[in-house]
């Protein structure tokens, strides 16, 4: 990528211009209209702006950060605006790590269960609701090739740039279904061939033997609270990840990691 200002013509910026000056109209004269989703950081933009289910606004990004993206400048569909770093700064919070690049864009809509199709594995979150921890699932959900995420439509983190930070990019690539009854769907999930295991540092069997189906869905409950009654009761199975140390249980995150590394290892490729 070039490190020079992207080529605008001035026909683009007047037509950018009035794109914004439309925005703010439409901002100003509903003072309840939501403000759009930012999303910051190199890895996490990247994949944003090459996602095309993603509606974008307006990039801002500073020369340094425009030639680290990994997008090429004719792939950039919106209007982009060379900033310096206090400009983003001040949109976000301070302690956002936004390393020079924001994307304003509207959040994914939620998928329905039926979008999974031919899936073999992939998560189910029982309201887990640190966006730190949720994006850092995503992340490995990604690197194990996990077919989709599912979470509820309460009790669940909204995306947002501090979830989609901590997924670093893996927010565009796995599919996110929405629910209402958790217990239901894991009762259609069994009946489409799923193997429902919910994660207990006092199941009754082990992680690795319960792995005895060719679909998965590895169910995660939050920290402190763990799995609800009406989950552990509706799961096929409840395992445990075998640990002989001192410590019995793991960040939601971290035993995310090692069950769809299990997980992947055990399933058909």
């Amino acid at each position: 990528m070039s490190k020079d200002q992207p080529t605008h013509t001035p026909k683009d910026s007047h037509y950018a211009n009035l794109r914004r000056a439309h925005r703010d109209q439409k901002r100003s004269n509903d003072p309840a209209a939501p403000e759009p989703l930012r999303l910051y950081g190199i890895h996490t933009v990247s994949a944003a702006l090459m996602n095309p289910d993603r509606v974008l606004h307006r990039l801002l990004v500073t020369r340094n950060a425009l030639a680290r993206l990994d997008v090429k400048e004719a792939d950039i569909h919106c209007p982009v605006e060379i900033v310096d770093p206090k400009a983003i700064d001040k949109l976000l919070d301070g302690d956002a790590v936004h390393q020079g690049v924001l994307l304003e864009t509207e959040a994914l809509a939620p998928l329905r269960l039926d979008a999974l199709g031919d899936a073999s594995l992939i998560l189910v979150l029982d309201q887990v609701t640190d966006p730190h921890n949720v994006g850092a699932i995503l992340r490995s959900a990604t690197a194990f090739a996990a077919d989709g995420m599912i979470t509820t439509s309460r009790h669940s983190p909204q995306e947002g740039g501090v979830l989609a930070k901590a997924a670093s990019g893996a927010l565009e690539h796995v599919k996110q279904i929405e629910v209402r009854n958790l217990a239901e769907t894991l009762e259609k999930l069994s009946k489409l061939g799923f193997r429902t295991i919910g994660l207990d540092s006092d199941g009754e069997t082990s992680f690795e033997d319960a792995l005895d189906a060719d679909k998965v869905a590895i169910v995660l409950g939050a920290e402190g609270k763990g799995l609800r009654q009406k989950t552990r009761e509706t799961c096929d199975a409840l395992a445990r990840l075998e640990m002989p140390g001192a410590i019995r249980s793991l960040n939601v995150s971290n035993a995310a990691a090692i069950a769809l590394y299990a997980t992947r290892r055990r399933l058909k490729p």
